[in-house]
Formats: structure tokens, C-alpha cells, sequence
């Protein structure tokens, strides 16, 4: 009974995780079109990066009250209330937490638009005064985000993944269609029409993210509603989400600070620096969000209903099938992003706006960021596995460690590549990559703090990853090596072809071949985990 209750928990791990990992898919690439949107419109210009930096102030807060701390800190104490099967309780707490939630972020928008002035200094702005309007138009998308993910919390302790994957989709689209909509109507029109015409679907977009999960947030009983302060402060549920939320901030602000000052150093490294090592991290993103951050979503609830109840067999089994399934996906696309990372970026952002320059820079931050992939992805699965047990400071401390790395690094680096040749692109690849490092650095520290529990298996969680990555390693290595030789050819063929069709179909036949050689190693080296996700897909599929 216990194995086919693991068989069917993995299953579900796996067919929940499919449903979000297509949505957010979707969500990436929509995510990317937006981005693709704004190089065209606004290249690696002062406005440009007057639009990353505006857009990335109210998004560290975002990551701070939303996803970072109240998600993690909430969905494991919402979760033992629901165990409890109290709905008063239930239904007491949620309206607390709501409470406190709404108070903390609308004081939080209010200091954003009024002290954004003195914040724009930190950045070594051209367009100082752009920067700020902006700033203040975006800001309140803070709230609504907040509040949004307040909702995907409730609703994945629920097991619904459904309308928080379809949340981001608005975004992306409202944002795309307000870019082309409102250029010509809005800041006189041209580049700054542009900018502000983005900043005003960002926010009508978090509008909407918080608004289309609310019809199922009700449909499942939960009423929400405003109490006092005090009782919202008093309750226990919220005591104890504080109490995790504490370290988590602390831990979450370092980590987000990595963005802050490496965008701060970015801008006195010149202009467009901000802007691509931005259009370096999207792409980075449609990697990353697609696998790490759904299977990340699902796999919460699950760890913390096994440490609720020290299921810990099927915690270390679930926690370690997550940590293959990241390697197995991240690394071969580490391996070829690398070997085409001009190709891709051409495809995506080359437009008149986007010129070779704007390439250039983007390359050098691409090449040194794709290394980071696996330590990101691994991280985004480590850190639930803390935040299950309701603990929060292990990831905190490997968080300051991690942000004391980059900043040291990255500031190193800009200062070490300042005056020389290409000194833009050589700055944007050194901050880069100190991102890069600073990832695995918080990962070690991760693994290592996972020992605390001796109920946790680090040995096998160590021994599985490390052989399992250097193998993938070998195998990525030998199946990109055809790609050097094959690309030069493929670029001529197409080379008086439009945009799409000149870098397009070179860049499909080589993930084509890539991902035939890659998938023809594993198979020939009999690889368990391989045969394992095959069987997995199978079984799912025959239930659907």
C-alpha cells in the first residue's frame, strides 16, 4: 500500500508539476515576447535602462512581501490548519493575514512613490526625472502582486496550480498589448511614450493577477475580509508566520539585494549596461521558471504535509527526484545556450533599436550568467525543503553568505575591467558571473545546513546530484562539440533570409541534433533516471 501511495504521490508530483510547468512555459515565453517588445521599442538606450530600473525597485519588494517571505512563510502554517480541518480557525487566520498582509504593503507602496527620488541616486541615472515617474507609476503593482501571491498560496495548499499559472499570462499580455497600444498616447510619444505605456500595463497586468484567482480563492470557502490590527497581529497563525517571516526577510533582502547593487554597479559601468545584463536574466528566466519555480511550487505542500508527520522516506525520495529532474533539464540546456547564445539573442532582440552594441553587451552578461542555471534551479528546490520544516534561517544564513560572495566579486570585477576595451560588455559578463558563483556558493551552504535534520539523507542527496550532474556534464559536452562545426555552415545557408528564418532554423536543427546526441547518451548509458521519467509520463498519461 505505502509503495503505491509513493507511486501515485509522484504521479501527482508529476502531472501537477506538467499542468504548471506548461502555463508558466507559456508564461515565459509571452514573458520573453515582453521583453523582445521592449528592445525593439527601447534597445540598450538611457531609457531603457531608466525603464529595468523602475520596473526592478517595486519587483525586489514584490519578491520580499510576496513570493519570498509571506508564500514560504504562509503556505506551511495555512497548511497545518487545513490538516486540523478547523474552519473557523482556517477562516480566522486567512482573514488576519490578509489583514496584515494589505496594511504592510500599502505602507510600503506609500514610502516607494514618495522617497523614490532619493532611491534613483543609488543608480547613477541619465534620465534621472524618467526614471522617477516611472518609479511612481509602477509602484502600486506592488500591492497587487502581494496580495496575488497571497492567493496562489491558498490555493496551492489546496493543490489548485491551475489560475496562479494563468495569473503571470495576463501580465505578460495586458504589458505587451499597452506597449503598442498607448505609445503614441501617452509621454509625448516615441521612446518615453513607450516606456510609460509598458509601466501603465504593468500595472493594470497585477491588477488582473490578483483578480483572476480570487473566484477560486472563494469558491473554496474562504471568505476574506478586513479585521483590527491588533487581532490581526494577536492571532497565532499570523504569530507564527511573523516569526518565520522574520529571518526570511533578512535572508530574501540579502539575496535581492544581489539585483539592487549589481544593477547600481551596472549603472556606472556605462549606458545599457542595466538593460542587457536585464535581457541576459530573461532569457535565463524562460529557462529556469519553467522547471525550477513549478516544480518548486509543487513540491512545498508536499514537504511540509511529510514533515508535518515525519514521512521522512518519502521527503528525502521526493526531494531528491525533484533534484534529477532539475539536473537532468538544466544542464544540457547550460551546455547549449553557451555554444548558441549569439544566435538566440540575435532571434529574440535584434531589431533597429537592438544593434550589434546592444549584442555585444548582451552576449558577454549571457555566456557568464547560463553557468549559474543549475545552482539558481537547485536552489529554488533546496529552499522549500527548509521552509517545509518551518525552518527559515538556514536559507537566511546562505543567503548573506551568498550576497557578501557577489557583491565582493562583482564590484571587484567592474573595477578591475573599468578603462579597458569593451570595458561595457566586460563588466556586464564580470557582474554576471559573479552572480553565477555567488548561486553555487548558496547552494553548498544549503546542502550542508540540510544536516541539522538527521532525518534528512545529505549523503544520498549529495552522492545522487554530484554523480548524476557529472555525468550530464560529460554527455553535454560531447553532444554540443558537432554544434561549433555545424552552425557556421547553417548560419551561410540562411544568411540572406529575414530575421526569424536566418538565426531560426539554424537554431532549431541544432537543438534538434543536440537534443537527439544528448538523449541517445543517456539511453545508450542505460540511465535509470531517463527510463524512470519515461515510465512516469506513461502512467500519468494512461490515467488522464
Amino acid at each position: 500500500m505505502e509503495k503505491n501511495n509513493s507511486r501515485l504521490s509522484k504521479a501527482s508530483l508529476l502531472k501537477h508539476g506538467s499542468m504548471l510547468s506548461l502555463l508558466t512555459l507559456i508564461s515565459r515565453i509571452l514573458g520573453l515576447l515582453r521583453e523582445m517588445t521592449k528592445a525593439r521599442l527601447l534597445g540598450t538606450k538611457a531609457i531603457s535602462d531608466a525603464f529595468t530600473v523602475a520596473f526592478m525597485l517595486p519587483n525586489l519588494f514584490r519578491r520580499l512581501f510576496a513570493e519570498g517571505s509571506i508564500a514560504v512563510a504562509f503556505i506551511p502554517t495555512f497548511k497545518e490548519y487545513l490538516l486540523e480541518n478547523d474552519s473557523k480557525k482556517t477562516s480566522e487566520f486567512v482573514a488576519c493575514i490578509f489583514t496584515f498582509l494589505s496594511f504592510l504593503v500599502t505602507l510600503a507602496v506609500m514610502a516607494g512613490i514618495l522617497f523614490s527620488p532619493y532611491l534613483i541616486n543609488f543608480f547613477n541615472m541619465e534620465l534621472v526625472d524618467e526614471t522617477v515617474l516611472l518609479t511612481r507609476i509602477m509602484f502600486p503593482f506592488l500591492a497587487f502582486i502581494s496580495i496575488a501571491a497571497l492567493f496562489q498560496g491558498i490555493l496551492n495548499s489546496h493543490h489548485i496550480f491551475t489560475p496562479s499559472g494563468l495569473a503571470p499570462i495576463l501580465l505578460n499580455i495586458v504589458t505587451i498589448a499597452c506597449a503598442y497600444g498607448l505609445k503614441d498616447f501617452v509621454g509625448g510619444g516615441g521612446e518615453r511614450g513607450a516606456a510609460r505605456a509598458m509601466a501603465y500595463g504593468i500595472l493594470l497586468g497585477g491588477f488582473l493577477e490578483a483578480a483572476i484567482q480570487l473566484p477560486f480563492v472563494l469558491k473554496n470557502k474562504h471568505r476574506l475580509f478586513f479585521t483590527g490590527l491588533k487581532r490581526a497581529f494577536s492571532n497565532p497563525g499570523t504569530k507564527k508566520v511573523l516569526r518565520l517571516i522574520g529571518p526570511t526577510i533578512i535572508g530574501m533582502a540579502a539575496y535581492q539585494m544581489n539585483d539592487l547593487v549589481s544593477t547600481a554597479l551596472a549603472g556606472h559601468a556605462g549606458v545599457g549596461v542595466q538593460s542587457s545584463l536585464q535581457y541576459s536574466l530573461r532569457l535565463q528566466e524562460l529557462m529556469l521558471g519553467v522547471f525550477a519555480v513549478s516544480l518548486g511550487t509543487v513540491l512545498l505542500p508536499n514537504l511540509a504535509e511529510y514533515a508535518k508527520f515525519s514521512r521522512w522516506e518519502e521527503f528525502n525520495s521526493h526531494l531528491v527526484s525533484a533534484m534529477d529532474i532539475i539536473a537532468l533539464i538544466t544542464i544540457p540546456i547550460t551546455f547549449f545556450s553557451i555554444s548558441q547564445g549569439e544566435i538566440l539573442i540575435r532571434l529574440l532582440y535584434e531589431s533597429e533599436a537592438f544593434n550589434d552594441e546592444s549584442v555585444l553587451l548582451t552576449l558577454a552578461a549571457f555566456t557568464y550568467h547560463m553557468p549559474g542555471l543549475f545552482f539558481i534551479a537547485l536552489n529554488r528546490i533546496l529552499a522549500p525543503a527548509f521552509y517545509a520544516q518551518s525552518n527559515s534561517k538556514s536559507p537566511t544564513l546562505a543567503g548573506i553568505i551568498s550576497f557578501v560572495v557577489n557583491i565582493f566579486l562583482a564590484a571587484s570585477l567592474v573595477f578591475y575591467f573599468s578603462g579597458k576595451d569593451n570595458a561595457e560588455a566586460l563588466s556586464g559578463g564580470g557582474i554576471a558571473l559573479a552572480l553565477s558563483i555567488a548561486s553555487a556558493v548558496n547552494t553548498v551552504f544549503l546542502i550542508a545546513f540540510l544536516k541539522k535534520n538527521p532525518s534528512i539523507d545529505v549523503r544520498r542527496i549529495i552522492m545522487s546530484t554530484v554523480f548524476f550532474m557529472l555525468k550530464l556534464l560529460l554527455l553535454s559536452g560531447i553532444a554540443v562539440i558537432p554544434l561549433y562545426f555545424i552552425s557556421p555552415y547553417l548560419l551561410g545557408l540562411f544568411s540572406g533570409s529575414l530575421r526569424f528564418v536566418k538565426y531560426g532554423i539554424p537554431l532549431a536543427i541544432n537543438a534538434v541534433i543536440f537534443a537527439a546526441l544528448g538523449i541517445g547518451l543517456l539511453y545508450a548509458s542505460h540511465d535509470k533516471r531517463l527510463a524512470s521519467l519515461i515510465r512516469s509520463v506513461k502512467r500519468t498519461g494512461s490515467r488522464e
